[in-house]
């Protein structure tokens, strides 16, 4: 006998991850936005944006930089999430400054 609910729960645990990725980058690029100095007018859908494009940058920066034991800190993770969202804005900052 099969479970015909099963689909739809695959369907529930996508939708829960893409909003914890929401939450994540929300969280994130905020941070990142705190610590770097000057105004970007960002709506809460960019900062989101910024969030998670730094994860991916601060994730690869990671792995380029980390490999061995250790490499699998969750705090490192957040940290490095961090940075590349400052990473990802600085890089905004100066694109909005040659196109202007």
């Amino acid at each position: 006998m099969t479970d015909r609910r099963l689909p739809w729960k695959q369907g529930r645990a996508k939708l829960f991850s893409l909003i914890e990725w929401c939450i994540f980058g929300l969280i994130v690029g905020g941070i990142a936005r705190l610590l770097m100095p000057g105004r970007d007018p960002l709506g809460c859908f960019g900062t989101i944006a910024l969030g998670i494009a730094g994860s991916f940058a601060g994730g690869i920066l990671g792995t380029l930089l980390f490999k061995g034991p250790g490499a699998e800190i969750k705090t490192g993770r957040w940290i490095m999430s961090i940075v590349g969202a400052m990473l990802v804005l600085w890089g905004y900052r100066k694109y909005k400054q040659q196109s202007q």
